[in-house]
């Protein structure tokens, strides 16, 4: 039986000292954006400001270990007009890093070709279809960006192909590195850069400036490449990389570049203001369209391209080829869910289909571990091999699980949070059965980190739209300054409805008796039966405040992160669990079988609300939810444990049909209406027997 449902296993709530509250807010800090900054360990103002600095100083690219030797081959392949190939990745990071490096190198008179594998065709990485290409196109010299540092076999094909290799990355290595000219990493064990959070377009923006020697006229013509790829990249926002991204923002303002002012236009971006969420939740996902749906030449003409007309052709391609890969998406998430409903929930989600689109499997698996907390596994199979996208929950490092089953493998790459493999078909059930090992070994260690991470509790009252938008105060927000996120407790639920096909969730939230004490939120992407309350539960909220606008009318609106019963209701359900539990491990005292006995009038309680509520015959819900839906529709004294007791009771007898799927409990009515004398069920004559063994 589940104590109750919610998105995130726990949510640790921090609080700042009052006294740093009051001294933040005395320098000029709004009331909220103080307590989130009190409460991330920032209690005086100049700390709160060095965190929030957006104009650290750009580290000198020669720190980064072999980056002169890779700049000196590539200046020295521009003088001698040889031809260069800058081979990237088909996804935003890797596509601004090799228009960013392209049009760089053709500024300098050098002689380039971009190059980006197919994605459905070739996979990711340099690869020998591609090597023997450029070989036979008369390439010179090969420049990796957002790829290559784990290509050894392949590095080994270029030299004997008399081709040069320079290698950048960022991705995590392995502990032999390719034999190249250069290999610029910053995960490299003997790096010597002072840290690793530069995506591939960072990289390829380091090696340009090392080049021409001057970072800031760089950063300058491509502020807003390297932003697109940091941001879509997740990348860290704090020191350079803050300052980086802020740039780019404040370039993609001004859209000047053609590409990706028309890309905005179409995206209904232009003259808007341009944040972190515009670019992970509007921009990227296009970008990422063109080399999801195998058309990644797509974006890259989009980016090189002087002609606006060009440009906003291509961006409206990209908007159409979005939606396509959407309704792709979905097919592949219907089939997904369909066999996880058919089967126990295991530790690691790992699936396989043989028709599923290879550009589109990573977003799915994505959408998968978070909605069932775990590490997810799609591999797309073809004959006898697959080809997987991986996506990480709670800490699980897939890149080091991935290195520890690399014999079930035929390759693999990525980082911690994301990764790809390929395997033979005959594998994946041993890969399966070891990965959920891993994962049950993480989950028990205690270094699982599940937990939602909340700012602070905060008063209704505080919640004003000047305060709110005084959190732009936080901004560019990302990872290494999150959006703040604040809770509010038991606030009571008058009003729930799904909006947008089912597919989001709107409530009122009410936190005192006077007209006008309530407020309005929105749970995107979870339904009412995900959810887990009913109007008339008390609950707390996890939120990102936001002012939303409708007919011309401003109002504050919560952005809900995750919902839970309040304190009062999960302190009753912890307790009725552990009773539910002491039956089912038979160790029930006498006082325990009396107080989960159900008397005749709960049994037609439980009975007459399955039937009333059953749609089909069947009844979904979270367990907990059911049973204080149940309460407060009867005037009976039923617990949880008592309300669990006639569902098994109701199970064994042949009404019902019991089982728990995604973490709802699925009943459905079997009964063709014959009588049944439930005073009969051993369960009830085994809790009748542990009761009056006490007396």
């Amino acid at each position: 039986m589940d104590v109750y449902l919610v998105k995130f296993g726990a949510w640790n709530v921090s609080s700042g000292a009052p006294g740093a509250i009051q001294a933040l807010c005395a320098s000029g800090f709004s009331p909220l954006t103080a307590r989130v900054l009190a409460a991330r360990g920032y209690e005086t103002p100049e700390q709160a400001r060095s965190y929030l600095a957006s104009d650290a100083p750009l580290l000198d690219p020669l720190l980064m270990k072999e980056l002169k030797t890779a700049a000196d081959r590539v200046r020295l392949a521009v003088a001698r007009r040889e031809h260069i190939a800058v081979f990237g990745d088909y996804d935003v990071d890797g596509i601004t890093a090799t228009c960013l490096l392209v049009d760089f190198l053709r500024s300098l008179g050098g002689r380039v070709t971009s190059y980006i594998p197919s994605r459905l065709e070739e996979g990711y990485g340099l690869n020998p279809t591609a090597i023997e290409y450029l070989y036979r196109q008369q390439v010179n010299l090969i420049i990796t960006v957002d790829c290559g540092i784990t290509a050894t076999d392949e590095a080994l094909l270029c030299k004997k192909r008399g081709i040069e290799l320079v290698v950048t990355d960022h991705h995590e290595c392995k502990s032999e590195l390719p034999c190249a000219v250069a290999v610029v990493d910053p995960h490299r064990k003997d790096r010597t850069y002072p840290h690793t959070d530069l995506s591939g377009v960072g990289i390829a923006f380091k090696l340009a400036a090392a080049i021409c020697g001057d970072q800031e006229a760089v950063l300058a013509r491509y502020a807003d490449l390297v932003c697109l790829g940091l941001i879509a990249d997740v990348m860290p926002l704090q020191g350079e990389v803050r300052t980086l991204v802020v740039r780019g923002l404040d370039m993609l303002q001004k859209a000047r570049r053609p590409g990706v002012a028309a890309l905005m236009q179409e995206c209904g971006c232009a003259g808007k203001p341009v944040t972190t969420g515009t670019v992970g939740y509007v921009l990227a996902p296009r970008i990422n369209a063109a080399g999801r749906m195998g058309q990644v030449d797509m974006a890259v003409r989009l980016f090189l391209t002087e002609d606006p007309a060009e440009a906003a052709m291509l961006a409206a391609a990209l908007c159409r080829l979005n939606r396509e890969r959407q309704k792709v998406e979905a097919g592949i998430y219907h089939e997904a869910m369909a066999m996880l409903s058919a089967q126990p929930q295991p530790d690691a989600i790992v699936l396989t289909g043989d028709t599923w689109h290879q550009g589109v499997v990573g977003i799915v698996a994505s959408r998968l571990s978070e909605e069932f907390r775990r590490p997810t596994f799609l591999i797309c199979m073809d004959g006898d091999k697959g080809k997987a996208s991986s996506r990480s929950y709670g800490g699980f490092n897939l890149f080091a699980s991935l290195t520890q089953l690399s014999d079930l493998l035929e390759s693999y790459g990525g980082h911690e949070l994301a990764a790809g493999f390929t395997i033979r078909r005959e594998n994946v059930p041993r890969f399966r059965e070891e990965i959920c090992k891993l994962v049950r070994a993480h989950n028990t260690s205690g270094e699982a980190e599940n937990a939602l991470r909340v700012d602070c509790v905060v008063e209704p009252q505080l919640l004003t739209q000047e305060n709110i938008l005084a959190l732009q105060e936080l901004e560019p927000c990302g990872v290494g300054c999150p959006s703040a996120v604040f809770c509010m407790e038991n606030l009571f639920v008058e009003h729930l409805s799904e909006v947008g096909g089912g597919k989001h969730l709107r409530l009122r939230l009410r936190y005192g008796r006077r007209p006008g004490e309530f407020i309005g939120g929105i749970f995107f992407s979870t339904s009412i039966l995900q959810s887990g309350v009913a109007v008339g539960d008390h609950v707390d909220v996890a939120f990102v405040p936001q002012i939303n606008e409708y007919r011309d009318v401003r109002s504050v609106q919560l952005n809900l992160i995750d919902i839970r019963p309040c304190e009062q209701s999960r302190k009753e359900a912890r307790s009725q669990s552990a009773l539910y539990l002491r039956y089912r491990q038979r160790c029930l005292t006498p006082a325990d079988a009396a107080q989960l006995l159900p008397i005749r009038s709960e049994f037609v309680a439980v009975w007459r609300y399955l039937v009333f509520n059953a749609a089909q015959e069947l009844v979904e819900e979270d367990f907990a939810c059911l049973s204080r839906k149940i309460l407060r529709s009867t005037n009976t004294s039923l617990t949880m444990a008592k309300t669990r007791i006639c569902l098994d009771v109701f199970a064994e007898q042949g009404l019902i049909d019991l089982r728990k799927q995604s973490g709802h409990y699925r009943i459905r009515i079997t009964n063709n209406g014959q009588k049944v004398d439930l005073s009969a069920s051993s369960i009830i004559q085994e809790l009748k027997r542990k009761r009056n063994s006490g007396s």
